[in-house]
């Protein structure tokens, strides 16, 4: 495994601790609203910080983009401009499962190459389930390989979905209503990244959502690509990373996917 793969995974294992901790008393966890339906505790804040202090201890070069905290340069920069490597950090994707106890969260940690996924960690705590990712080595979960389905049928297909209405039923003038019609179910975990972990592992067949963030994204799609699935946006191009726009799935699922939404 690689150094900078198995230093994420002690970060993950330090955050998963301080959440797991707080999720017997739950009742005195302090919440604040970020915006519409989006929420933040002091559990987000205290993992995302532990978090950047192992990897900055193991890489003081290493910039960070949390979604807590926002952009963080490097402890000791390299050099001017953005840092050759960065960590895109989402410490608790799933923050309102948590605060209701209902045990769909995890933790999401993505080293960034010069802009390009390299390394991806996804830890789900509840569970003790730990995918991880490189670039060209393969996807795992807890050391063992997965694999996207191998589903070649769209109206067998369990799809995960993030957009809008979709956790209350998609009108039927909705770009998405036809693909999720005619899927066999549709599911809205709650947590993007392990929808994504899910594409990875053969558990969803698909995925597809709007409007996410880079922290949402990055490892996730890393774990698709290195199972054996694609990832792009709505057109089947690669502009998901600007737009927030994806979708996620096993191959002959994937092109079904992009069929429905461009009828």
């Amino acid at each position: 495994m690689h150094p900078m793969l198995n230093t994420a995974i002690k970060a993950a294992r330090r955050a998963g601790t301080i959440i797991s901790r707080a999720s017997l008393d739950l009742q005195h966890l302090s919440v604040a609203r970020k915006g519409p339906k989006d929420y933040v505790t002091e559990v987000d804040r205290a993992a995302e910080e532990a978090i950047i202090e192992v990897l900055s201890e193991a890489y003081p070069d290493h910039g960070f983009i949390g979604e807590e905290t926002g952009e963080r340069p490097p402890l000791e920069p390299a050099g001017e401009g953005t840092p050759e490597y960065q960590w895109v950090i989402d410490p608790l994707d799933g923050t309102t499962n948590f605060i209701h106890g209902f045990p769909c969260y995890a933790i999401s940690i993505a080293l960034m190459h010069r802009g390009q996924a390299a390394h991806a960690v996804i830890y789900d705590t509840n569970r003790n389930e730990m995918f991880t990712a490189s670039r060209g080595g393969g996807a795992f979960l807890n050391d063992r390989r997965i694999r996207v389905s191998g589903q070649t049928r769209y109206h067998d297909a369990l799809i995960g979905a993030h957009v809008p209405d979709s956790g209350a039923g998609v009108k039927s003038t909705s770009p998405f209503a036809d693909m999720l019609a005619e899927c066999a179910a549709v599911r809205r975990v709650g947590a993007t990244v392990l929808d994504l972990a899910y594409v990875a592992a053969g558990r969803l067949d698909g995925f597809c959502a709007v409007n996410l963030q880079p922290w949402d994204l990055a490892a996730g799609t890393l774990l698709v690509t290195e199972a054996g699935g694609l990832v792009g946006d709505f057109e089947g191009e690669q502009t998901w990373k600007e737009t927030g726009n994806v979708i996620a799935a096993s191959p002959k699922i994937f092109i079904q996917m992009l069929s429905h939404l461009q009828d």
